[in-house]
């Protein structure tokens, strides 16, 4: 038994001394000394960033083909959010090599702001080092366009943010699966009643586009969410069913658009009578109110929805064309006998 234990111990011995060392925290990052590459480049794609639109940080490190750098982002990133990262690793065998990080952010706040330093952690054949790549300065504009304070598009400033006391559902969630469970028991029941009747299921035609665009805003008006304090709600509601209908209306999928795409296809497909005004300025205002937490007004509120009837009135089109004169003596003579 000794034997076997020493053979054991003699095996696994060199596997665990081979496993990778984890990376080191941001305290012990920063205790690392420092190394410059070879050379650093950093831009911006698009160069106009956006309220609330992704835009990429691309970030060029030339190096040492023995070097190798890693992102430690910190877990804060002060007005930004992080949505995705990418490396790219440099080629086999090329002197100096490039490597590119790719970070898809979001700003949700206007005016200069700063993109914090980008700290490195660099493996090189000395042990490890780290490299801080600088802050760099941004400027993030308003969905709103140049003219939109002269057409009166007033809004308000970005309201920090509040604390919001989160109940607990714990019982909620529980009656909600004992009548779900109750639901689905008395459908399977209706289900088998049906089925040993034999009757046929009846299938409700869908309604016209318009009649069921405005009965989603008729809805929408008489839940009144502004008054109860839901305004964030009211807009995602309402750009919901003004996207939905635009999509379906002219044929592209507008609920996955951003608000520039959304304008690039309408102008692309220019509607007639098509109020591009007033859809650029609710966009815009939609936006501020979703994702940068814009406070609005139960006025803008009700000119909003207003605007979603106006809409469904000057694109909807007529049901059947005006008849013609000629049109009349043709119906009036009756079908021809050859």
């Amino acid at each position: 038994m000794r034997w076997l234990a020493l053979c054991t111990f003699l095996l696994v011995s060199p596997a665990l001394a081979q496993e990778p060392a984890p990376a080191p925290s941001q305290v012990a990052l920063a205790k690392l000394p420092l190394v410059e590459p070879q050379g650093f480049q950093a831009r911006v794609q698009p160069e106009q960033v956006l309220l609330g639109e992704p835009f990429v940080y691309e970030l060029v490190i030339t190096h040492p083909a023995d070097h190798r750098y890693d992102l430690e982002l910190p877990p804060e990133l002060g007005d930004f959010e992080l949505l995705s990262q990418a490396r790219t690793p440099p080629e086999t065998g090329k002197e100096p090599a490039v490597t590119t990080f790719h970070l898809k952010l979001s700003a949700f706040n206007l005016g200069m702001l700063s993109l914090p330093e980008v700290p490195f952690l660099v493996s090189t054949p000395e042990g490890p080092r780290r490299f801080v790549a600088p802050a760099r300065s941004l400027e993030v504009a308003s969905t709103l366009p140049e003219d939109a304070q002269a057409e009166g598009a007033d809004l308000k400033e970005i309201q920090p943010p509040t604390e919001v006391t989160i109940p607990s559902w714990t019982l909620a969630w529980v009656l909600a699966g004992l009548l779900t469970a109750a639901g689905f028991g008395l459908m399977v029941w209706r289900v088998l009643r049906k089925y040993r009747k034999h009757r046929v299921a009846q299938v409700k035609p869908l309604l016209p586009l318009d009649v069921r665009t405005r009965q989603a805003l008729d809805i929408l008006k008489s839940e009144d969410l502004p008054a109860k304090g839901k305004v964030k709600d009211f807009y995602f509601r309402l750009s919901e069913i003004i996207r939905g209908y635009l999509g379906e209306r002219y044929g592209f999928d507008a609920l996955e658009c951003t608000s520039s795409e959304l304008m690039q296809e309408l102008r692309r497909k220019k509607p007639l009578q098509f109020p591009e005004d007033g859809l650029m300025r609710f966009v815009s205002e939609s936006d501020l109110v979703k994702y940068a937490r814009a406070e609005s007004t139960p006025e803008s509120c009700r000119e909003a929805l207003a605007f979603g009837y106006e809409l469904l009135d000057k694109t909807w089109p007529p049901l059947v064309p005006p008849l013609t004169e000629a049109s009349l003596v043709s119906n009036a003579s009756g079908p021809r006998v050859s």
